[in-house]
């Protein structure tokens, strides 16, 4: 079991995407931004993620070109300038192990792992792959971890590298919800993430399954469900269905939800 007390609710990048309410007076490190928020995929979000509530934290790894590994969800900077093109400390990114660091020891991490178009030259020893294992390696000591992708390459190299530690893959609408789950199921992995548009909601598709029968098909795979973006307003739903984690934007939103279905 990767969840305790399910749904677990997982702060996406942090305390969500996009720039996020900051409980407290603590320091805006980038002064582009109000002092009412904080940018995703850094520090100060996961721990307002983790005040506001959040079970979890949700952060996107990907590689830089002095092959280290930072938090950043798209493979370009704001500026344009691929990432794969620019050095860590140039990019004005959190490092991966920065991160770790300054996260509390037990505070589960889901690492979402953005693999880039150069990955599917080399074997993944010789990519991200290969930069993530150790450090993983590590933090499997520390605290609970699950590592999604949505590339199956990356998650078979994991799973040699890193036994124990729970892999998911991720799926959305243009990859079939029921070919994630069979692709999943057949890797060996332990999870599946899921878009909320591939649960049906937000998305017009009326052949989509009802939400119970589609988490049901992937625990009798043996995989845990993780939906992703859910909104507040849906989270009855959720949980009515069974699944196991909640990947959110919102967390006061979605914690305060959950609260009012327990009382």
């Amino acid at each position: 079991m990767i969840f305790e007390n399910a749904p677990a609710v997982i702060g996406h990048r942090g305390s969500g995407s996009g720039d996020v309410p900051l409980p407290g007076p603590e320091p805006i490190p980038d002064e582009s931004l109000s002092p009412e928020t904080v940018a995703e995929n850094t520090i100060p979000s996961m721990l307002a993620a983790l005040d506001a509530g959040a079970s979890w934290i949700e952060i996107d790894v990907t590689r830089t070109a002095d092959d280290d590994l930072v938090l950043r969800h798209d493979p370009t900077l704001p500026g344009g300038d691929f990432l794969i093109d620019t050095a860590a400390a140039d990019s004005g990114l959190p490092r991966l192990v920065e991160v770790f660091d300054a996260l509390p020891a037990g505070v589960p991490v889901d690492v979402d792992v953005k693999t880039i178009l150069e990955d599917a030259v080399d074997a993944p020893s010789r990519r991200t792959g290969a930069l993530l294992a150790p450090v993983l390696r590590r933090e499997a000591g520390r605290r609970p971890l699950l590592v999604t992708s949505f590339d199956p390459s990356l998650l078979l190299y994991l799973q040699e590298e890193l036994p124990g530690v729970p892999l998911g893959l991720l799926t959305w609408l243009r990859f079939p919800l029921w070919h994630g789950v069979s692709a999943a199921a057949g890797l060996g992995l332990q999870a599946i993430g899921v878009h909320t548009e591939s649960c049906g909601f937000g998305h017009p598709d009326t052949r989509l399954r009802p939400l119970e029968h589609i988490v049901d098909v992937a625990h009798k795979a043996d995989l845990e469900f993780v939906a992703w973006c859910p909104a507040p307003q849906d989270v009855h739903a959720y949980a009515a269905a069974g699944v196991d984690a909640l990947v959110v934007n919102d967390v006061p939103g979605v914690v305060g939800a959950l609260e009012g279905l327990s009382q």
